[in-house]
């Protein structure tokens, strides 16, 4: 038989799928994985003394998680028995026990290889316990998720969790060289159009593998615009509802919070372009105004709530720009948490204190009992005196004036921060006389048609 013709009993490997036929053989033909699968990272010294744990290999798609499962069992003589959270259930899984309960009793390890274990519930997550326990299988879990949030205590207490890293630039390039040299031809891109393909691909190597499978039958040299509308671009990885939203929202917070509007706008940009609510951002921003910038820019809050409002009005796209404006806004703004923290310390001492009275000066007395009983006695109308400040006290009596709120030096706050330290200083004073026993306070009664 002519051995460039395909047997008829052998699969025509032109016919696989590229991202098949380069998968990898070996632990060290994997890419990007190096500080997990290299002979100093904790999988490979385990490699090393054939002696594997059980794992959870958590990564974005396309790093390599069921090849590296598959790899680590040929390399550990470990039968390999793979499968899928999203096909299988208890019943396949208890066969699986006792077929590994009887290759133990001869000596056969098995590993366990479960693709997406997020997805398996609570009870079919402990079934795994006690073969996982008394070593009957070696479990290795694939997930996107994070384990933190979707896998049991228990099961996480049995296995260590492996952080696998999304392919680089540098890494997919090589991909790209490989795939050059098994199909026997470079690619008809470019260079800009070659920086384009990695791009596209968003960190994932079998979408890439996928990607070049489509240029196969283009015969002209495309830039990036004739790329484009060869192939299409995969959505970004994120999921609205799980670890991805709460991680881009971090980012964007925390950019703004660290005064970064261009990276506040990219992280905006990411979120609007994985699909993210505009209104919950707005909703954020709202929040971000209140907790992060308050009265150092009074302002604030109003910026963020007219995005809101615009958003609201004239939706996607154009409303978008109001949501960019605002976190510019907030991200440029001076930042205090001076209210944030005075709010949570008065909230401290209001528990600490219980049900204290206010102090009688400030209770109205609409009733000839109330007036007898002292009910707003001696209280001094503020606006009628000096600097419309009597430094009168509004603590409960008996209690010891407390500074809950501690304005910093901030853009407008400054300002504030000099009113208190003179109300201080008015304060003090007054005691001082009170002390003495004099009274120099002075001033007009309040308006006598003032009820509060």
């Amino acid at each position: 038989m002519n051995q460039e013709t395909p047997s008829l009993f052998e699969p025509d490997d032109a016919g696989r799928p590229l991202a098949d036929r380069l998968r990898p053989k070996t632990l060290e033909d994997v890419l990007g994985q190096e500080h997990l699968l290299g002979d100093d990272g904790p999988i490979g010294r385990m490699v090393a003394e054939r002696r594997l744990v059980s794992m959870v290999l958590w990564g974005p798609p396309g790093c390599g998680k069921t090849t590296i499962a598959r790899l680590l069992a040929e390399r550990t003589d470990l039968v390999f028995e793979p499968v899928s959270a999203t096909f299988s259930g208890v019943a396949e899984l208890r066969k699986i026990f006792q077929a590994a309960t009887k290759r133990r009793e001869v000596g056969q390890g098995t590993m366990l290889f479960v693709d997406e274990i997020h997805r398996f519930n609570r009870a079919q997550q402990d079934s795994f316990l006690p073969y996982v326990e008394d070593g009957t299988v070696v479990l290795v879990g694939a997930t996107t998720e994070n384990p933190s949030f979707e896998l049991n205590s228990a099961l996480l207490s049995r296995a260590q969790v492996f952080v696998l890293r999304r392919l680089d630039e540098a890494t997919l390039t090589t991909l790209i060289e490989r795939a050059e040299e098994a199909t026997g031809k470079a690619l008809p891109l470019d260079e800009q159009a070659r920086h384009a393909l990695v791009a596209m691909a968003d960190g994932d190597g079998r979408y890439l593998l996928n990607l070049i499978e489509q240029l196969q039958t283009v015969t002209e040299t495309l830039d990036t615009a004739g790329l484009t509308e060869l192939v299409q671009q995969r959505a970004p990885i994120y999921d609205k509802s799980q670890e991805g939203h709460y991680n881009l929202i971090s980012a964007l917070h925390k950019s703004m919070r660290g005064s970064d509007p261009d990276a506040a706008l990219y992280w905006l940009a990411r979120m609007l372009d994985g699909g993210e609510d505009p209104l919950y951002i707005a909703r954020r921003l709202v929040r971000f105004a209140n907790e992060d910038i308050a009265i150092a820019d009074p302002q604030a809050i109003q910026q963020a709530l007219a995005a809101w409002d615009v958003y609201e009005r004239l939706g996607s796209p154009e409303g978008e720009l109001a949501i960019a404006q605002a976190v510019v806004y907030l991200a440029t703004a001076p930042k205090s948490i001076a209210v944030y923290r005075g709010f949570n310390a008065a909230h401290r001492l209001a528990k600490q204190t219980g049900s204290l009275m206010p102090p009688a000066h400030v209770l109205n007395a609409p009733t000839k009992l109330m007036k007898n009983l002292g009910y707003g006695e001696g209280y001094e109308y503020d606006p009628d005196r000096p600097g419309g400040f009597s430094g009168a006290d509004y603590f409960p009596d008996g209690m010891e004036r407390q500074r809950v709120y501690k304005p910093t030096t901030n853009g407008y706050e400054r300002h504030i921060a000099e009113r208190v330290a003179e109300w201080d200083r008015i304060r003090a004073h007054r005691r001082d006389q009170d002390d003495r026993g004099g009274d120099d306070r002075g001033g007009d009664d309040p308006p006598a048609d003032r009820g509060d």
